[in-house]
This record gives C-alpha cells, sequence and structure tokens, in this order.
C-alpha cells in the first residue's frame, strides 16, 4: 500500500484555502489523499443565489466535490454537520465517526486546523481540530471504540499553521510550526479550487490580493508523531517516512 494523506475540515473551501497545496501535492506524489468535510456549509455568509439553508447546502456538496477535482483528491465525503453548531456535537460521537474512516483509510498523515482555529478564529475550525485530534490518538487504541474494525495508527499529525494574519479579522495565536512547504508548483491549483466554490465568490475577491502576496507556502505544526524523536524542521509531511 502506498501513502497517504488524511485531511479534516469544517466546512467547503477549507480544503483548498487552508490545505489546497499539500493536497495538490500529495497527489502529484502519487499518495492518496480522503478529505472529510464535516459540515456542508448552509450557515455561510455568502449564499450565491440559493433561496434557503438546504439549497446552499447542496449547492457547496457540488462546489467541494469540483474543488477536490480540481486538488486530484482520490476520495471525499461530507458528513452532515450543522455547519456554526458543532460546539453543540457530543465529542463522542463525533470522534468516533473520525476514527472510523481513520482506520478504514489507514492515512500515515493526517492534518487539520490548528487549535486556535485558523486564521478567522472559527469555532467550527476549533472543535474540528479537537475532534481530528483526539480520532489520530484513539484509532491506535484497541480500549476506544472496538467494535469498529482493527485498529489503526496514524504516524504523524500536523495542525495548520501561519506566519501572517488576515488584515480584517483578530489575529489567531498560531502554533510554532515545524514545516514550511513550498507550494509554488501547486499554488494555481489550489487557486483553480477556490474558484469552483461559486457561491463564495465575494470571498475569493476579497482574499485575493493576500493570497498572492503570501499564498507560496502553506506552515503546518507537527503535534504528535507515532515514533519518539525531537522537535525539527521539515520540508514536508512525509519527510523522513519510508
Amino acid at each position: 500500500m502506498g501513502q497517504r494523506l488524511m485531511c479534516v475540515v469544517a466546512h467547503p473551501d477549507d480544503e483548498c484555502f487552508g490545505f489546497g497545496g499539500a493536497l495538490a501535492l500529495a497527489a502529484d506524489h502519487v499518495i492518496e489523499t480522503s478529505v472529510l468535510c464535516m459540515t456542508d456549509g448552509q450557515a455561510a455568509t455568502h449564499r450565491g443565489s440559493a433561496e434557503s439553508g438546504l439549497e446552499l447546502g447542496a449547492s457547496r456538496r457540488r462546489e467541494f466535490a469540483a474543488s477536490c477535482e480540481v486538488l486530484g483528491v482520490t476520495e471525499h465525503e461530507v458528513l452532515g454537520y450543522h455547519d456554526g453548531q458543532l460546539q453543540n456535537v457530543p465529542v463522542l460521537e463525533a470522534v468516533e465517526h473520525l476514527v472510523r474512516r481513520m482506520r478504514r483509510f489507514q492515512p500515515d498523515v493526517v492534518i487539520t486546523f490548528g487549535s486556535d482555529g485558523g486564521l478567522n478564529v472559527h469555532l467550527d475550525h476549533m472543535m474540528v481540530s479537537f475532534w481530528t485530534t483526539t480520532a489520530f490518538h484513539w484509532a491506535g487504541r484497541s480500549n476506544r471504540f472496538p467494535e469498529i474494525t482493527t485498529v489503526f495508527q496514524p504516524r504523524r499529525l500536523f495542525h495548520l499553521s501561519t506566519d501572517v494574519f488576515l488584515p480584517d479579522r483578530q489575529p489567531p495565536i498560531p502554533s510554532p510550526w515545524t514545516v514550511a512547504l513550498d507550494i509554488e508548483t501547486t499554488r494555481k491549483r489550489k487557486s483553480e479550487a477556490f474558484e469552483r466554490h461559486a457561491s463564495q465568490a465575494p470571498l475569493m475577491e476579497r482574499t485575493k490580493p493576500f493570497f498572492a502576496e503570501y499564498g507560496g507556502t502553506e506552515f503546518y505544526t507537527l503535534v504528535a508523531e507515532k515514533e519518539p524523536k525531537p522537535a525539527r524542521q521539515m520540508t514536508d509531511l512525509f519527510e523522513g517516512l519510508s
């Protein structure tokens, strides 16, 4: 079995806005990728031509699938929780969903938001970070959800970080990064994936200058690794993994 990468996000467009470079690079290196999106984005500020939450959710699901196709994602899934309400989801329920999928897909590397909630300090992002971090640890433990197939321990967990802040938002408190991932070769595809989210065109337009200036690198913090070792700077999420 080849190398595998799992990315867990909260909303359609998170996959490209935050993680698009890493996902496209993985596809270029024939690394299988799975993207799990916890909501269909019905509570978004930008709603396109949608006249209801259900209509917007259906539209954003299609946009998410189109974005994943541009990024070369192997498989993708929307879990269908309520956008903007993830703090109300029972923790064990959400973590069980993620453990189930980690044990099935068996990723070497898992990536998700940092505990700060990302550039816009979104509460949904914070919840996804917590759930994914817990699931990373529990996926390999036989005493956690023993009824879910064979245990499997992913090898590395990374949180998204940043070296710059959005000018119109209160800044997050990001983790010091351990990976500065050069995404220049996939930068265009990351932008093209974002363009598939037509309902979010105003957000795309507002952030275009930001990505034009700072979009050549994605920053990640290694927060857990299966084999004990000192912290170090890397240039690749899979560096040193056979």
